[in-house]
């Protein structure tokens, strides 16, 4: 992108010092609430004041809304007056570029939160993140904000990991389409999306957060790169942050080869890099590879990042302004990082600061009292409803509502409003350091919505014990509620959280698969009392739940399903919706298995010469519904060109007795690659609503870009040769024969000018 002349201009204009603070945020406030981010703790009683920090102009303001309570007439009044102080008080007046958190929705007091990504990736419908991101792009135009750091791209190898609940599930093609959704749909608002963590971060060593990463450059480019690589060229990202972790010893905000060969120069993004909270600081404080935070800056910057987030750390510390006018290296790379900020605050409007303040004005003296309006609790409802997963049942859902059914509902997760939200939900960030405030948004509990969802039955409740204290003295409670019922609903799981406040979010990892504290043993307790159980975890992570599902008459996944997810669940269990979530990670049976990936070659199978068994307890795309679907003879073109589309259909009908959505799933194999490659890999899906007995033929152009790996010289390649084809009830479950397509032609080299996305039509 080539800047305009107005902003050539300004950059010649700047000082040293007014270029090095348009880099920068500045976080303030947040001394008086509770750590949100990593060693935040640390830096609160050295937090400037706003005067100082913003003396020569600033970059961005961190998290106006999303660090303590704060209406949204206040929030703007703040913004405004922050906005004009610099208009009055610097030499050169640029406008300052609002963001905020909105991984679950805008992380702000009263708006409506969403269910979580994992949530997201059980729907596998790209429309609704569209529509959610639309919602949330509307929400953050209203209040004057301009970037939100969302969405999270990671793709999960290690269930242990705290943060599987932020990311879309451990398929890069699924969380690369659901990304082109919420990004189009925020960036709709003339606003600015963040694709985040850029890259890795998710394969940590033994699943902890900011651990070391060691992969080699082929699973690098063949897996994690994937959802970046839509976000960026598919759907047009404007921002991207790197990761905290290093990779093979090169921590990712100071390797060049990350940040400016691949993001910049293999895929041409033009946009703005921004550093994961701190992460400058990080490389003298975690990583090691700095003299001190100069050059820790120094560093950042020559690599290809842009901005430092949330404050101005690393790049306020003494020596790196004279590094900047002494060092010819450093002097380039921070003009071209200023040209790239002042370019999108131009498009932003943020040049005109007089205008800027006129829109803020105007804004403020309509500011809304709520954040949470219908339209967008209705989005969140259903995406909450095709969320939900029925992992097993014996046929005892949908059960039935009639006068004197007995329900017993029990679990830690039942009558908790917060179980239902994940970890970067306003709730669970920052009212769990404000005890006492009201969320201000309607979130009924689970026990809540059964209870209005059986409005003949009797519905009592006892907690038995919580997530994850090790009291077992609800237990005679929950079994005597159990003996009287004639149906148990055990609604256990996570508690979400950050840095070891919750057993799922961020810094909240595990070193078990069984769900926290003593809830097998409860559940456990239930089972003998010979009433019909039906389990249903709330949770951030897929937990071994296979042998209480065995024993459960029915088990319900919710992955923290938003403010309407209680609903949901209720929903689903009464037979009101009938269900249509699949599963976006595998379920494992143990954690002896961890770290796994659907997506690895033949050796990753199990075979007669190892003693474990890794093959899941549910399957990636796994899920069930209250009807049944059956597939024809698929349709396969016999070739295609290495640089082409094969060209597949089959028709599916639901032979059930009520309408359901069947999740069609195309899986691929290349039979013999110059590498070892995936034995099952996910080249299309699509959802098709069916009416009983209703048939629908549905058609895929597949681009073979789905097929493209990355060959021993580390060219990513589409190599000709035959590849199967077959269409899956879930990754391990065909649901037809498998078809053989030859891709003929010479070996070709992928560039960014491919077709990455594969097309459908529904007839």
């Amino acid at each position: 992108m080539n800047p305009s002349k107005s902003v050539v201009a300004l950059v010649a204009q700047l000082t040293t010092q007014e270029k090095i603070a348009q880099l920068m945020g500045v976080w303030l406030g947040y001394a008086e609430g509770g750590v949100v981010a990593p060693e935040m703790d640390t830096d609160a009683d050295s937090a400037p004041e706003f005067s100082t920090f913003a003396a020569h102009g600033l970059g961005q303001l961190t998290r106006v809304y999303g660090t303590k309570p704060v209406l949204p007439a206040k929030g703007l009044a703040t913004l405004l007056g922050y906005q004009k102080w610099v208009r009055d008080n610097t030499r050169v007046p640029i406008g300052i570029l609002a963001h905020e958190e909105c991984l679950t929705g805008l992380a702000a007091w009263t708006a409506t939160t969403y269910p979580t990504p994992l949530a997201w990736g059980a729907t596998f419908n790209p429309n609704l993140t569209r529509a959610m991101g639309d919602n949330i792009g509307e929400t953050m135009a209203e209040l004057g904000v301009h970037q939100g750091l969302a969405p999270v791209l990671d793709v999960v190898r290690d269930a242990r990991w705290g943060r599987v609940e932020e990311t879309m599930g451990e398929d890069p093609y699924l969380i690369g389409t659901l990304t082109k959704g919420y990004v189009e749909g925020l960036q709709s608002h003339g606003l600015y999306a963040t694709l985040k963590h850029f890259a890795g971060y998710s394969n940590s060593r033994a699943g902890r957060n900011l651990a070391p990463v060691h992969m080699g450059e082929r699973e690098l480019n063949d897996i994690f790169l994937i959802p970046f690589e839509i976000g960026v060229l598919d759907a047009g990202v404007a921002s991207v942050m790197p990761s905290y972790t290093d990779i093979d010893g090169v921590p990712v905000h100071a390797d060049p080869h990350m940040l400016t060969e691949i993001l910049r120069e293999r895929w041409g993004f033009e946009g703005t890099v921004v550093s994961d909270y701190f992460g400058v600081a990080f490389l003298l404080k975690e990583h090691g590879i700095a003299a001190d935070l100069a050059d820790a800056a120094a560093q950042a910057l020559v690599a290809g990042l842009d901005v430092e987030l949330p404050s101005g750390d690393a790049f306020l510390a003494p020596g790196f302004l004279e590094r900047c006018d002494s060092d010819p290296v450093v002097s380039a790379a921070l003009d071209q990082a200023v040209t790239r900020v002042l370019i999108q605050k131009e498009a932003l409007g943020l040049l005109d600061i007089d205008a800027e303040i006129a829109r803020l004005e105007a804004l403020l003296s309509q500011a809304p009292e709520t954040l949470d309006p219908p339209s967008h609790r209705r989005v969140a409802a259903q995406i909450a409803e095709e969320s939900v997963i029925l992992l097993a049942n014996d046929g005892t859902l949908p059960l039935q509502d009639r006068e004197g059914l007995r329900i017993g509902v029990v679990g830690p997760n039942a009558d908790r409003a917060e179980a239902l939200f994940g970890c970067y939900s306003f709730a669970n960030h920052v009212l769990m350091h404000n005890p006492g405030v009201a969320s201000m948004i309607d979130t009924p509990t689970v026990l809540d919505a059964l209870r209005e969802e059986y409005p003949q039955a009797s519905v009592t409740y006892a907690q038995g014990c919580t997530v994850r204290e090790l009291d077992k003295t609800g237990f005679n409670e929950a079994v005597a509620l159990a003996r009287e019922s004639d149906v148990v609903i055990a609604v256990m799981g996570d508690s979400s959280g950050l840095f070891g406040k919750g057993t799922s979010g961020e810094g909240c990892d595990t070193d078990s698969m069984d769900l926290p504290g003593v809830q097998f043993a409860l559940l456990d307790a239930l089972l003998e009392t010979g009433t019909p159980v039906i389990l249903v975890p709330i949770t951030g992570r897929p937990y071994a739940i296979g042998p209480y599902s065995d024993k459960a008459k029915a088990t319900l996944q919710a992955f923290f399903p938003g403010e309407e997810g209680a609903r949901a669940v209720a929903g689903v269990i009464s037979g009101r919706i009938n269900p249509s979530g699949h599963l976006p990670v595998s379920v494992p049976r143990t954690l002896g298995v961890l770290p796994y990936s659907y997506l690895h070659p033949k050796l990753g199978d199990p075979s007669g010469v190892s003693s474990i068994d890794v093959t899941p307890q549910f399957s990636f795309g796994h899920g069930l519904a209250y009807t049944t679907f059956e597939y024809g003879q698929p349709q396969v073109s016999s070739q295609a060109p290495v640089d082409g589309v094969i060209e597949t259909s089959v028709e599916v009908t639901n032979t059930g007795s009520r309408p359901g959505v069947a999740l069609v799933q195309v899986y691929g194999h290349d039979i013999a690659a110059s590498v070892a490659r995936p034995m099952r890999q996910l080249l299309a899906y699509t959802r098709v609503e069916l009416d009983p007995g209703q048939t629908k033929d549905v058609a895929f152009r597949i681009p073979t870009t789905r097929l493209a790996f990355t060959n021993r010289a580390l060219e990513r390649v589409v190599e000709p040769g035959d590849v199967e084809i077959w269409y899956g009830l879930d990754v391990d479950h065909p649901a037809t024969e498998k078809s053989v397509v030859t891709l003929t032609g010479d070996i070709a080299r992928v560039t960014m000018n491919w077709v990455r996305l594969a097309e459908v039509a529904i007839a």
